[in-house]
Parts: structure tokens; sequence; C-alpha cells
């Protein structure tokens, strides 16, 4: 007992009297900017992909976008992240000139990446959406894009909710490989704190409780919204 309470006053020096606290909330903010703004991102790219799938394929753009977004999405759901971001950072935004930090490419990488899962959430969610909400759209004169924009993708967003959330959650953890393009998050904070106290046990500990504490936080947002969304359900 006495080892541990060691321990923890080691981790407390590096945390509070050299301000390793500093390191764990620019972590913290990365890993929270990483996994928000790659969601937002998924969702926008998911949606499109999705409502480009469920298009009628009578014509021939139809049916090319939809190869391009069935290669998109195996490409994306048939590797692991790490490699995507490996790839990106090292070897495709080389190629083309660009230069950019490894957060602002760990964003770009998670929202390509996240995507082609929420294009599958997105699919599965207006297809649980009874069609005869589309044809009264039509056949009230509404074109197809705007039927699905105003009326089924609402309704698909209401059912897949929980799966959207548990996406969310998914992010925040999988932000722990950004450290592989020189982005930090918690793991390279608590590492800090780690390696100049010669002592991993304590920062560990306190970096899977704050994960821990981030996902109840999450899942406590999606069941008020699911709650408030029953409730408005219930009114109409």
């Amino acid at each position: 007992m006495g080892n541990f309470d060691r321990k923890i006053e080691r981790f407390l020096e590096i945390f509070i009297d050299q301000r390793g606290y500093v390191t764990v909330l620019e972590g913290l903010q990365n890993t929270l900017l990483i996994a928000v703004l790659g969601l937002v991102i998924g969702i926008v790219i998911g949606t499109l992909i999705a409502s480009v799938r469920v298009m009628p394929k009578y014509k021939t753009l139809p049916r090319v976008l939809d190869k391009i977004c069935s290669f998109y999405v195996a490409m994306f759901r048939g590797t692991p992240i790490v490699v995507q971001l490996l790839v990106f950072y090292y070897v495709l935004l080389p190629l083309l000139g660009i230069r950019i930090t490894g957060v602002q490419v760990s964003i770009m990488v998670f929202g390509l990446n996240s995507g082609a899962y929420v294009s599958e959430i997105m699919r599965a969610g207006i297809l649980s959406v009874d069609p005869g909400q589309m044809e009264a759209g039509r056949a009230v004169g509404l074109s197809f894009l705007t039927t699905m924009v105003k009326i089924v993708i609402p309704q698909a967003v209401k059912n897949i909710l929980p799966t959207l959330g548990n996406e969310f959650i998914v992010l925040v953890k999988e932000t722990s490989v950004v450290s592989f393009v020189g982005a930090s998050d918690l793991y390279v904070a608590f590492s800090y704190i780690g390696s100049n106290s010669y002592e991993f046990m304590v920062p560990y500990l306190v970096m899977a409780i704050i994960y821990i504490v981030i996902v109840l936080i999450i899942s406590f947002g999606i069941k008020m919204m699911e709650r408030s969304l029953r409730k408005s359900d219930r009114r109409n």
C-alpha cells in the first residue's frame, strides 16, 4: 500500500507541481476535437452516400455514383484506421504537397473513416422508414432530394440515434492511435507524465477513468436525446 501511495505522490508531483495537467488538458481537447469534428464530417459524408445508394438506379449516373460510393465504403471499412492515418500523413499528403498538422490530418481521416460507417448506419435508417413516406412526398410534387432531406432523413435519424452514439464512442476511443502522426491526445499526455515520473501505473489508470467518464457522459446525452424525441412523438 505504501508503494502505491508513493506512485500517487509521484504522479501528483508531475501532474500539479510540474504542470502536467496542461498537457492533459491539451490532449483531452484534441481527443474531443478529433472525435466531434470527425463525427460531424462522417454524418455529412455518410448521409450523402446513403442517399446515393438508396436512389433509384434507372439512369446511368446513379449507377456510376453507387459504384463509387461502394468502393469508398469498402476501402475505408476494409483497412485499419491507423493504416489510413499513416498513408494520408506520410504518403498521400506529401505527394500532393499539402502540409497540415497531425491533428488536422486526424480530423480529416477520422471524418472519412466515419463517413463509411455512418453511410451504412444511415442507409439502414432510411430503409427502416415506411416507403409510403417517399411515395407521399413524390405524390405532392417534391423531388427525390427534397423528399429525402425534409421527410425521410429526419425520421431515419430518430431510428439510428443510438447507433450514431455508439459511433461517437468508437471515435473517442480510437483517437488513442493519433500519436502515430504526431498528434497529442490523452494517450500522449499520460505517456508524457509516465515517462517523467518513471511510473506508468497511476497515469494509465487515470487515463482509463477519463475515457470511462467521457463514454458515460456521451451515453447519458444520447439517452436524454432519445427520451426527448419519444416525448415529441407522443405529443404528435
